[in-house]
């Protein structure tokens, strides 16, 4: 038979039904409690504008990647609530 191709169910082997025994009995298996995502915070539309007025005055003497990088920072500076100036202190410093 060529490769690919997959054989009929009746050449399988078949597998062995479980005893019913262990049905009336509660498992003590504990399941891990799922992990939480991380809860994503948007910037509003005015941190969005206070943020291109901003990257506007600095992007003279950087790089696209340098603006990018910075960018990236002061957004997530911004999302833990921090205002323009404080971000940008933290970041330059």
């Amino acid at each position: 038979m060529p490769k690919g191709y997959k054989k009929s169910p009746e050449s399988s082997p078949k597998p062995e039904p479980e005893p019913d025994s262990s049905a009336n009995e509660p498992e003590a298996v504990q399941e891990a409690p799922a992990k939480k995502k991380r809860e994503v915070k948007k910037l509003t539309d005015k941190q969005k504008l206070d943020l291109k007025k901003h990257m506007d005055k600095v992007k003279e003497g950087m790089s696209a990647t340098e603006r990018k990088s910075h960018r990236m920072k002061m957004m997530a500076k911004m999302r833990q609530g921090k205002s323009i100036k404080v971000s940008h202190k933290e970041i330059t410093a």
